[in-house]
């Protein structure tokens, strides 16, 4: 991300910086809302670790991992910081308290990208000013492109967490659901999600043809997309 912005700094700077101030805002905020809302879910469960580590909070600052997240604008993926979690206190158990955690901070992304689409959904911005052609960056095309941004990022985050790959929030929302004996059998593997998400990743840096992140992401991001908003952001 940073370097295709730095790209167009050398022909457009202003244009550079709305890009990266609304880069920045959608992915503090996305990230914010997910691991609050994952430590929200856990305190509600009767799980008050995040609570007693400050992690019950909207502060960005609780919840940003510095690595991860400078991984983010120069790679355009990286992570924040992990909501503790401790299983024994969930009142409705281990799998099933560990899904319902896990699924609340892709369905937080969801629901704050649903709010940031109202107003362009209900025509109160006129929406379709986005990206490289923000018209003589007017305060209106300006907020299109921001509020677009918010939306993209949040589902991004979403439909990305959910998919069913160890550390993602998906592995342990499969594991919720599935049969005990299958869940057993899906569990070990678990320590091999890390690196064939690092194997995944690494693949579509080498070859186009090879983003099979790109390939599973791209179709859900869009279907969520159009009804959000009534057209695809990809």
């Amino acid at each position: 991300m940073l370097f295709r912005t730095i790209d167009l700094f050398q022909t457009s700077p202003a244009l550079a910086l709305i890009t990266l101030a609304a880069f920045s805002l959608s992915l503090i905020l996305a990230i914010t809302f997910h691991e609050f809302s994952h430590a929200y879910a856990a305190a509600s469960l009767g799980d008050n670790t995040a609570r007693s580590q400050g992690r019950l909070t909207l502060n960005p600052l609780a919840h940003l991992e510095p690595f991860g997240t400078i991984l983010i604008f120069l790679a355009g993926f990286g992570w924040g910081k992990p909501t503790p979690v401790n299983p024994m206190f969930l009142r409705i158990g281990y799998r099933p308290g560990m899904a319902a955690v896990s699924l609340a901070g892709p369905v937080s992304n969801v629901i704050v990208a649903i709010l940031f689409a109202i107003p362009l959904r209900a025509g109160l911005i006129e929406s379709g000013q986005s990206g490289l052609s923000i018209a003589g960056f007017s305060s209106d095309a300006i907020l299109t492109f921001t509020l677009e941004q918010l939306v993209f990022w949040n589902l991004l985050l979403a439909v990305f967490n959910l998919l069913p790959i160890a550390p993602l929030d998906g592995f342990k929302v499969v594991l919720g659901l599935l049969p005990r004996n299958a869940a057993n059998s899906f569990a070990r593997l678990e320590p091999y999600g890390p690196g064939i998400l690092l194997v995944i990743i690494a693949l579509g840096f080498l070859s186009p043809d090879l983003r099979i992140l790109s390939m599973i992401i791209g179709p859900i991001l869009n279907s969520l997309s159009f009804v959000i908003l009534g057209r695809p952001l990809m």
